[in-house]
């Protein structure tokens, strides 16, 4: 399969796309958000980030009211609520890949390698493998994603191994974990945001 949706700096951008912000909506403003979203502006903005503003945290910058409450809730996910950055980051490329998010795909796939994710199971994830032979934890992760983007219902024998593994809280957790970059993804379909300046688009999409 190709690799496509997301383009690199060196392709030609679809003629909707912004060349500055790298997807339909121009960046945001700074004098133009209160106080609440200059201070959100200012976090995405900030040096050592994958795209800043031409990311998720810009887009969410079109609705700033919300931006504080979704960054709020990220970082809980992300650093409070005991995932190990292994299940975390197994999680997100399993998100990425069944919602086709390129710019999601290229934002977490060296960092899921370098916290300790096998490459076996990135490659089982990227190219929609069987989960035969995985470790049991990133199969069952790879499992919940699968059914619940292919079938949207989730088996009783899934539910019972995560709930057994997890718990219950922490299933939750991981449920809404998944779809926050679900929520993510949607938002970088819809404005067609490309990927970074200087990356290549790294997940095959038919």
């Amino acid at each position: 399969m190709p690799l496509a949706g997301s383009q690199s700096s060196t392709a030609s951008l679809p003629p909707d796309v912004d060349p500055v912000s790298r997807s339909r909506l121009p960046l945001p403003r700074r004098e133009e958000l209160d106080e609440t979203g200059q201070k959100a502006f200012d976090h995405a903005n900030r040096p050592g980030t994958l795209a800043g503003l031409q990311g998720p945290a810009g887009l969410q910058l079109h609705s700033p009211a919300t931006a504080p409450h979704l960054s709020a809730l990220n970082r809980y996910l992300r650093t409070e609520a005991g995932f190990s950055p292994a299940l975390r980051e197994t999680a997100i490329l399993c998100v990425a890949r069944e919602m086709d998010s390129q710019f999601e795909w290229v934002a977490h796939e060296q960092e899921a390698l370098r916290v300790g994710v096998l490459p076996v199971v990135v490659e089982a994830i990227k190219h929609r493998r069987g989960i035969e032979g995985l470790p049991e934890e990133a199969a069952l992760v790879m499992t919940l994603a699968r059914e619940l983007w292919r079938e949207h219902r989730v088996q009783p024998a899934t539910f019972a191994q995560l709930r057994d593994r997890y718990g219950v809280r922490m299933l939750m957790d991981l449920v809404i974990l998944m779809g926050t970059y679900a929520n993510t993804a949607a938002m970088l379909a819809v404005a067609d945001v490309q990927v970074p300046a200087g990356s290549q688009a790294l997940m095959p999409i038919a």
